[in-house]
């Protein structure tokens, strides 16, 4: 069995607030997703990647594949219309390399870490159960909010986990799953997870190692510009 990596990129990040998506967002002289392609070009327990990036800045990424020169780049190829579409265009190319008892690691670019012992431990996973997901246990209280934000119920923490990157499957079963989803199928679950649970996907929760940063907001983006060198990717 062979693992390959999806990372997707192909979203607008609107909600940054900055006048082009943030994955593209360059610190410390690197573009965000330059960090994490180079992190997993260099994992032997990675065969080989396919980018799925927004349409317009597919140049853009093949200069810094370039540059970095990364070897385990087998295609870029654009999102789609919605997210569960872009995961679809990246199977498609992926179809072209991997065989269906492989594995098929997806990690989401706003996710700016690689952790490579969760990664390994996931793939370990997916051979074993089909599917595996990197997750960050809760260790604080957890509430359940009513739809005003007032807190509703206190539920048990040991069984609430927060999605990580990556996400990771069976190619052929998620494949064919997503080969034979209807548009509306696509459009209502937006996570490859949700649309493999639903089709009888059993997923391994693997406890990361690192800080589930996710890079939405001003505050994140200022979060990672901090600590990129000295946590996430050290020099």
């Amino acid at each position: 069995m062979n693992s390959y990596l999806l990372l997707m990129m192909g979203g607008t990040g609107t909600r940054l607030g900055e006048s082009i998506p943030k994955q593209y967002i360059e610190v410390e002289g690197q573009p965000v997703f330059s960090y994490i392609l180079a992190k997993y070009d260099r994992l032997d327990c990675i065969k080989g990647m396919i980018i799925v990036s927004h349409p317009d800045w597919i140049d853009f990424v093949q200069e810094w594949a370039d540059r970095l020169q990364i070897k385990k780049l087998l295609k870029i190829t654009p999102g789609g219309a919605t997210r569960s579409n872009s995961v679809l265009n990246g199977l498609e190319a992926l179809s072209h390399y991997a065989k269906a008892e492989d594995c098929v690691l997806i990690h989401d670019a706003t996710h700016p870490y690689v952790d490579e012992k969760g990664t390994e431990e996931c793939i370990r996973a997916i051979a074993e159960f089909g599917g595996a997901t990197l997750a960050e246990y809760q260790y604080d209280t957890v509430y359940r909010l009513d739809e005003n934000d007032f807190i509703d119920e206190t539920l048990q923490r040991r069984y609430v986990v927060a999605g990580a990157s990556p996400e990771g499957f069976n190619f052929g079963k998620l494949y064919s799953i997503y080969k034979n989803a209807t548009q509306e199928e696509l459009e209502r679950m937006t996570s490859a997870g949700a649309i493999a649970n639903a089709n009888g996907i059993r997923m391994k929760a693997v406890p990361a190692n690192v800080i589930n940063l996710k890079i939405t907001y001003k505050n994140d983006m200022i979060a990672f510009n901090k600590i990129v060198h000295s946590y996430f990717f050290e020099e």
